[in-house]
């Protein structure tokens, strides 16, 4: 294969993963990051009480966390037509990465908010706050760099599941690894493929990194 070749190829491909990665990301993000504060929120005796709807949404949330991507893709394939009109390419990749980045992020954002100080809670309430004022003006602010941290770390898992949708499809990066680098045996388009997603997701974390920190409040003092 040309360089020239190559390098639309893999041109094509990374804009086909930051495609898929970004809208995954960002409607995973406006549903998870809700649902996750709502985790963290609805048990019994806090913000908002609603233990059964809590605990029923939690199995939900891991039954989904634990199906294998690969087979969350395959499975929900009716569900993808349904919504993208067909089962492959790039458009219908976001698909199945949306689900599995939902509870994925929920998770992961309840765990940010349970860690903030139960004190400031307490100090919001004592001082008259609402139950909607304490989540927006304390929790979500203590929790800005574990939320933070959080979503770096689903983009990062995004990344490795767009490629893994190339299996089936999907387009990106890991499309073009799989056809060329395995399928036509050209493995230096397969150690080009890696490469080039092994810089991508340090760029990605490097940056998440970077702005949690700025988020904290004691780097910042320090």
């Amino acid at each position: 294969m040309s360089p020239d070749m190559l390098f639309n190829l893999l041109s094509k491909g990374l804009l086909q993963t930051l495609h898929m990665v970004a809208v995954a990301g960002i409607v995973g993000s406006i549903i998870g990051v809700p649902m996750g504060v709502f985790l963290a929120t609805s048990g019994k005796g806090e913000l908002f009480p609603a233990p059964m709807t809590n605990r029923i949404l939690g199995l939900v949330v891991n039954a989904a966390r634990s199906t294998p991507f690969i087979i969350l893709v395959v499975a929900i394939i009716p569900f993808t037509r349904l919504v993208a009109g067909t089962s492959i390419g790039t458009s219908a990749a976001i698909v199945p990465l949306t689900v599995a980045t939902v509870p994925f992020i929920a998770r992961l954002v309840e765990a940010a908010v349970r860690e903030v100080d139960k004190g400031l809670i307490e100090a919001a309430r004592a001082m008259g706050a609402t139950p909607m004022q304490i989540v927006t003006k304390v929790l979500l602010a203590e929790a800005k760099p574990g939320i933070t941290l959080a979503l770096t770390l689903t983009l990062v898992s995004l990344i490795g599941y767009s490629a893994m949708v190339g299996a089936v499809g999907g387009g990106g990066l890991g499309d073009l690894g799989i056809r060329y680098g395995y399928q036509r045996f050209m493995p230096d388009v397969m150690l080009v493929v890696v490469l080039v997603l092994i810089v991508l997701v340090q760029l990605v974390q490097s940056a998440g990194d970077r702005l949690a920190r700025s988020f904290d409040k004691r780097t910042r003092k320090n």
